[in-house]
């Protein structure tokens, strides 16, 4: 199979090992993807964010192929059980494609403003296991106990014990095909980085513990590596928090909030889906239903919302269709500027109240979080080392002087998001504390 692809080019899945793509891309579960945004509400900002979790997956198998391409002649490094065998190859190629196939709509957002908040990576190893969904079937296909192989690999739990960070790690194949695909539908160049350089920069070593780990070749490798994460903090920084997708986000999350009222009151849209439904209450959802779920269901629920007898959950549906988003006014972001977001939020809602609002659908104290380089202490495997000629072993964040400023820094950009008509009275209220 040969595929053409905006970020990499052309995209072939050839060998024995690959070919598993060509299956699993088959199944109804995967085929879900194309109806998934890969950035939710993110083309409300960058028009041309509009690539799916589909178009996605298959970078991160390609990213993965390329990656087994290089590695294989490191291998001599490895004990003989922990070298790539076929078997491991097609394991490590499906999980690729596969990591994202628990995605709900609108990217991460669904998972974060549902009661229930189980996570997309729950989701994915859930769908993986049913015996009732296709790819399930597809992956038994190429051998008993494949479907449960390639599961343990996405929560980290293989034979091969350092190929699971390649799936979910500091430096896996979703982050390296990510970063790229997202500055290239967004037209910015801040998610660019060296992944060829990157990607021969990288070997094996031995941890203290006996434990080997993909690493980091010498010296050459520290600007591709420090590329590759200042380029993630940059894409936080401008494109995945951006202030209108998050204030987009906060619109979403007071309509859901909405919903869950009028469907405990009885007074739902008759129209609303039963997974829409048990999914904003928090029930218990199974495969299939939640399979159900996607962008384009949200998006005929926003517009038949729209004309819901409810004015409240009319008017949200409204703004967000036609993109009549909130406003924000940025907080200062010290540690120890707490009791400003406090007293600003506490004043925002003051005067949405006096509008006749209510305040907890109408203004958000909105906290979006960036840890640019995360590094554990001592041996862990999790981390990120480096290997130096007649030197030992040594983390990262040890070797880089720029990661090194950046290592376990929670970077927060507070703001203050409410309804755009309480926008004048909001600035006037809150002029008194910020500084």
């Amino acid at each position: 199979m040969i595929l053409r692809d905006p970020v990499h080019g052309l995209v072939a899945f050839e060998g024995d090992a690959e070919r598993v793509v060509m299956t699993l891309l088959a199944t109804r579960e995967v085929q879900r993807l194309r109806r998934v945004r890969q950035l939710g509400l993110t083309s409300y900002v960058f028009p041309g964010a509009e690539h799916s979790r589909f178009a996605h997956a298959i970078g991160a198998a390609h990213v993965m192929v390329r990656l087994q391409g290089h590695i294989e002649g490191r291998a001599h490094a490895l004990p003989e059980e922990e070298r790539l065998d076929d078997q491991a190859r097609r394991e490590a190629i499906a999980a690729a494609l596969l990591h994202d196939l628990g995605h709900g709509p609108f990217s991460h957002l669904f998972e974060e403003v549902l009661p229930d908040g189980r996570a997309h990576e729950s989701w994915t190893v859930d769908v993986i296991r049913d015996p009732g969904t296709e790819v399930h079937a597809a992956l038994e296909g190429l051998g008993a106990g494949t479907a449960e192989r390639v599961a343990s690999l996405l929560v980290g739990d293989h034979r091969v014990p350092w190929l699971g960070r390649t799936i979910s790690g500091k430096l896996d194949v979703d982050r390296c095909d990510y970063l790229l695909r997202d500055s290239h539908m967004t037209g910015v160049r801040y998610g660019l980085y060296d992944l060829d350089w990157l990607l021969r920069a990288l070997c094996f070593a031995a941890l203290p513990s006996g434990e080997h780990v993909l690493a980091i070749e010498g010296r050459k490798g520290l600007p591709p590596i420090e590329g590759f994460f200042l380029a993630r903090h940059f894409m936080y920084q401008q494109v995945y928090h951006h202030k209108a997708t998050r204030a987009a986000e906060c619109l979403i999350r007071a309509m859901f909030r909405r919903l869950a009222e009028l469907i405990q009151e009885g007074a739902a849209p008759p129209d609303t889906p039963a997974a829409v439904r048990a999914a904003v209450l928090g029930e218990p959802l199974d495969v299939g239903a939640y399979l159900e779920l996607d962008d384009p269901m949200l998006m005929s629920c926003f517009a038949s919302w729209e004309r819901a007898d409810d004015p409240i959950l009319a008017d949200f549906a409204g703004r967000l269709r036609h993109r009549r988003l909130p406003k924000t006014i940025p907080l200062p972001d010290r540690v120890d500027d707490h009791p400003i977001w406090a007293e600003a939020r506490r004043r925002a809602e003051e005067v949405a109240a006096a509008h006749g609002l209510r305040p907890e659908l109408s203004v958000w104290l909105d906290l979006p979080e960036d840890a640019p380089y995360e590094e554990p202490a001592g041996d862990d495997p999790d981390g990120l080392w480096v290997t130096v000629s007649h030197r030992p072993l040594a983390r990262l964040g040890e070797m880089s002087f720029l990661l090194r400023q950046l290592r376990n820094q929670t970077i927060v950009r507070p703001r203050l998001v409410f309804v755009e008509e309480l926008r004048e009275d909001i600035e006037r209220a809150v002029q008194g504390v910020l500084p």
